[in-house]
């Protein structure tokens, strides 16, 4: 399963970047406005910074209108994938879309059936959101867990990516249950390799090498500067 950052801050993509395991990122017309800065030059930049996939949002609701912003997003960066709302103004902006070989992330998407639609539509990605169904007590796990299956059955070839995760175990529950993607906020990220047993181990260790390194001899002249 791939790693993505739902974000539009370049900091916080940079430092994901630099530990090796960041795969793509996902952006919305939220995450773009707080960042206070020009639209066309900031997504230009993250493009730049991630090899993989960077979903870009269109904004309003008119399949010709969305069509328009689906080309010019296009044109952005090879990387730059087009992202649509699962209406159905929007499942007709992916079909023709597809059809033109431009890649969709089909977002907002709730049920099962939605992602059917989607799918049908031509979509390269469909992205059911967890957390925002937890939060009006609706299993999204169950959800996520049907879509995973219709899809493996019916072999489409759209890719499901769990979006709006919240904690550690909706990555984990979504890698169980064979999504392709997950994409986190950057908090959820970090939480990814925090453990106690981690940081207290490794302080235990630094204590002792510090302790022990001026009887240890000769050593890699970059552990003497550990």
């Amino acid at each position: 399963m791939k790693l993505f950052l739902d974000t539009a801050n370049l900091d916080e993509i940079q430092e994901a970047n630099r530990w090796g395991v960041l795969r793509g990122i996902t952006t919305n017309p939220t995450l773009v406005a707080k960042e206070g800065r020009d639209f066309l030059p900031l997504v230009k930049e993250i493009c730049s910074i991630v090899e993989g996939d960077v979903s870009i949002e269109t904004v309003g609701n008119d399949t010709d209108n969305l069509v328009r912003q689906g080309h010019e997003i296009a044109q952005i960066a090879d990387n730059a994938i087009v992202k649509l709302s699962t209406t159905p103004n929007g499942l007709a902006a992916c079909r023709r879309l597809s059809d033109e070989g431009i890649k969709i992330n089909m977002t907002l998407c709730f049920t099962a059936a939605q992602a059917i639609l989607c799918a049908e539509a031509g979509a390269y990605i469909v992205s059911p959101f967890l957390g925002r169904l937890d939060d009006i007590s609706t299993d999204s796990l169950q959800v996520l867990s049907e879509i995973c299956e219709i899809y493996a059955v019916q072999d489409y070839d759209t890719q499901v990516l769990a979006a709006s995760l919240r904690h550690p175990m909706h990555v984990i529950e979504a890698a169980r249950m064979g999504a392709h993607i997950s994409t986190m906020p950057f908090k959820v990220f970090e939480m990814l390799v925090k453990h106690p047993l981690t940081d207290a181990g490794h302080k235990r260790f630094m204590d002792d090498w510090e302790e022990a390194k001026s009887h240890l001899g000769e050593l890699l002249p970059s552990m003497q500067e550990a």
